[in-house]
């Protein structure tokens, strides 16, 4: 058994859309039909992008399972001598059994055509929609721009709808006229509602010949109204592009409007399978629906726990046992602020700070992330980490016990604040209950004393426990920096609605 990825391009004026319809030939009865008939099996493709009616596509994605050995690469070939004219396999190839065209990262691009002349060109009739108004491309750029970001879209889809999450990422949309009379609106975004793109055009159409000033946009948006947009305008202008999966997880999705700003960091998800989001600012009637959403995209990606964190924490909006679909939030830990005196001592310290020499920060790495695999909020190095902390002042270092190298410390000299601030300290597992902690606290104390500076400092968090008792133990006072993180696992489905 194998899979096999085709990138589909069509012509949609003769078929119902994508999927298989009673009512008439779609695209997906083409596609199973022919390949069964090519490789002598039942075949069903299964596609990325469920086009209406009428929409054309240079780049849909399916993929189908086969027993068949003919190569994977060679299908494209084959398949394209069985197929009506108006439908082409421009690419084939095998991909993984689990790979899914509709539960991958993607990004989208669609493209919208405008025929914008006195008069109708017959052969531009099947792949434009005609308007003989004048249209100002200049106004439908300033409407295009309030739409960029991430915004709840329930303005600009159809009042059928069956999702109940209508918010969405539109990462470009460019309008531009070319010299066959033609105004192209071209929208790419991480994904699309029904009959978004086609509202957007029918909208910015509208700005575009006057109708609506570009600031209506806008207000449309915040609408929140199918009826506050303009019209849906004809499949027949729409082609989808592209389908740019993800070849590797973005360390960091940002989501910003007047109604929410947070960051997900998912840099720890592949070695770590954990992820951290924070919700710098959120309406109170978006929050649960955001924190729902934002989790889901997090566990999609290979998360299996995600730290979070309300950064207005005077609302209380996050709780213990808090469920938000179909995961719940654990006890909260909080991160504290802890400082002491640097003291003078005449005693010989167990451990030496030797600091990192460039060939030596690859293992440095490797020892750090293996030390802090399970600490909740801990950082993980590579060489780019490294590279980004040096430039901003931070020092790192061996914690050196005899001849082994039984840890690493990171340090930031702050002269304005008169002390030495520990950004990382870690010991490795099998010399853990042999002092080294409080012996490597004593060596950063001297070396605090030795720069000239009178203070030692450091964040921990009290769910790391062993790190709490060590710094409180040895001298340091405690404040609360403010901030509670929660942790919110998935959950087993019968668990929720059991």
């Amino acid at each position: 058994m194998k899979r096999v990825k085709l990138v589909v391009a069509y012509d949609g004026t003769n078929y119902h859309g994508w999927q298989f319809q009673n009512n008439g030939v779609s695209i997906e009865e083409v596609l199973n039909q022919t390949l069964s008939q090519l490789l002598g099996e039942t075949v069903a493709v299964i596609g990325a992008s469920r086009t209406d009616s009428g929409v054309h596509a240079m780049g849909n994605v399916a993929v189908f399972d086969t027993e068949n050995r003919m190569p994977a690469d060679k299908i494209s070939y084959a398949l394209n001598q069985r197929l009506p004219e108006d439908i082409r396999i421009q690419s084939s190839c095998q991909v993984p059994l689990d790979w899914h065209p509709r539960k991958q990262n993607c990004v989208k691009t669609y493209e919208y055509k405008i025929l914008n002349r006195r008069m109708e060109m017959p052969v531009k009739r099947l792949y434009t929609y005609f308007c003989y108004f004048p249209i100002d491309i200049e106004k439908m750029r300033q409407g295009a721009a309030y739409l960029v970001g991430e915004h709840d879209f329930k303005s600009f889809c159809t009042v059928r709808t069956q999702v109940e999450d209508t918010v969405r990422t539109i990462y470009s949309l460019d309008v531009s006229r070319g010299e066959d009379d033609v105004v192209v609106i071209r929208i790419t975004g991480s994904g699309f509602l029904y009959n978004m793109v086609r509202i957007i055009a029918g909208t910015l159409l509208r700005v575009g010949t006057g109708l609506y000033p570009p600031e209506k946009v806008e207000e449309i948006l915040e609408a929140r109204n199918r009826q506050a947009a303009g019209p849906t305008l004809p499949a027949k202008g729409l082609t989808l592009i592209r389908l740019d999966y993800e070849e590797q997880l973005r360390p960091e999705i940002k989501g910003e409007n007047k109604d929410w700003s947070y960051r997900l960091i998912q840099t720890e998800i592949p070695e770590k399978k954990k992820a951290y989001l924070l919700i710098q600012r959120c309406r109170d009637e978006e929050f649960s629906s955001l924190v729902h959403r934002v989790l889901r995209q997090a566990f999609r990606n290979g998360a299996d726990t995600v730290c979070l964190t309300d950064q207005e924490p005077e609302k209380q909006r996050l709780k213990e046992g808090q469920q938000y679909g179909y995961s719940q939030l654990k006890a909260p830990y909080r991160f504290w602020e802890m400082e002491k005196k640097a003291e003078e001592s005449s005693v010989e310290t167990e451990i030496q700070l030797l600091p990192l020499s460039g060939e030596e920060e690859v293992e440095w790495c490797q020892m750090m992330n293996e030390i802090f695999f399970a600490v909740p909020n801990s950082s993980a190095y590579d060489l780019n980490v490294i590279k980004q902390e040096k430039e901003k002042a931070l020092e790192f270092f061996w914690l050196r016990w005899g001849k082994e190298k039984a840890g690493g410390a990171v340090l930031r000299r702050e002269e304005e604040k008169d002390r030495l601030y520990i950004d990382l300290l870690g010991i490795r597992k099998d010399l853990w209950r042999q002092g080294l902690g409080r012996s490597s606290l004593k060596a950063i104390e001297h070396a605090a004393k030795a720069w000239g500076l009178s203070q030692v400092a450091l964040l921990t968090a009290d769910s790391n426990q062993a790190a709490f008792q060590l710094y409180t133990s040895s001298g340091f006072t405690p404040y609360p920096s403010g901030t509670e993180w929660f942790e919110a696992v998935p959950l087993e489905f019968g668990r929720i609605n059991g």
